[in-house]
């Protein structure tokens, strides 16, 4: 809901921790100067109900220079690093529940609190004949498509669709993040998932800071986890994309 200063999501009192952990990834966006996003207002419950009432954003369509700044922005983003894999706090992807528990190992990391959690979601969502051994064999096989690739742990908005960002006051603004520390890839493939990026923005991502060899496979080895949770989340219609991710990896 928008107000005449504010938009206001609310929720259950359950979705609270949501919420704050929403909050917690816009203020580790903004903290590092990267990139434009939100102003968090105020978070909280108010007459049985939770909230995050965020800054009102005028947002335009961007252009070929908005788009051209954003992807020098991620780049600047993705030089923000950690010690560790993870977050100070586990958050959401959509309405999932997103498992940051920090660790040293990216492989780890990737297929016990990403791929793993997924398949198992699966699995219990009723697509076990579909994906319950395929996805077993590219959890076991993960390390191939690391082969002389050791990712460092940088910021990532974590959720970064089309959706998700725009131009306001003729600046990139990001928003809605999944905040967490990981392979930079990561944000890559979610771009190029459901569209909404063009060729200036990956363009300048990669003058900033190109991408490393074998990251096409393991591009899509980052949009199956995507393509799990929306599996997950609307149903069925997510099932043949997923099988063919899996079908391109194997």
């Amino acid at each position: 809901m928008i107000d005449g200063s504010s938009f206001i999501k609310t929720g259950p009192v359950t979705a609270l921790p949501m919420f704050e952990a929403e909050a917690d990834g816009l203020a580790e966006l903004r903290k590092t100067g990267a990139i434009r996003v939100p102003e968090v207002i105020s978070c909280g419950v108010s007459e049985g109900k939770s909230y995050i009432a965020l800054e009102r954003l005028s947002l335009q369509r961007p252009d070929v220079r908005i788009e051209q700044r954003f992807g020098e922005q991620l780049a600047s983003l993705h030089r923000h690093t950690a010690e560790r894999f993870g977050w100070l706090r586990d958050n959401t992807i959509g309405l999932t529940p997103q498992l940051n528990s920090r660790s040293d190992d990216w492989l780890m990391f990737f297929r016990e609190r990403r791929l793993q959690y997924q398949l198992d979601l699966a699995v219990e969502n009723g697509f076990s004949d579909d994906l319950a051994e395929p996805g077993s064999r590219i959890a076991e096989r993960l390390a191939e498509y690391f082969v002389g690739y050791e990712p460092v742990a940088s910021l990532l908005h974590g959720d970064l669709w089309g959706g998700n960002w725009g131009c306001a006051d003729g600046e990139p603004v990001t928003f809605d993040p999944a905040v967490y520390y990981g392979d930079r890839e990561t944000d890559i493939a979610m771009t190029k998932l459901f569209g909404g990026f063009g060729p200036a923005f990956y363009a300048a991502y990669e003058a900033s800071w190109p991408l490393e060899a074998g990251h096409e496979q393991r591009l899509k080895l980052y949009q199956l986890y995507h393509v799990l949770n929306h599996l997950n989340i609307f149903g069925r219609s997510y099932l043949g994309q997923a099988k063919q991710l899996i079908s391109e990896l194997l």
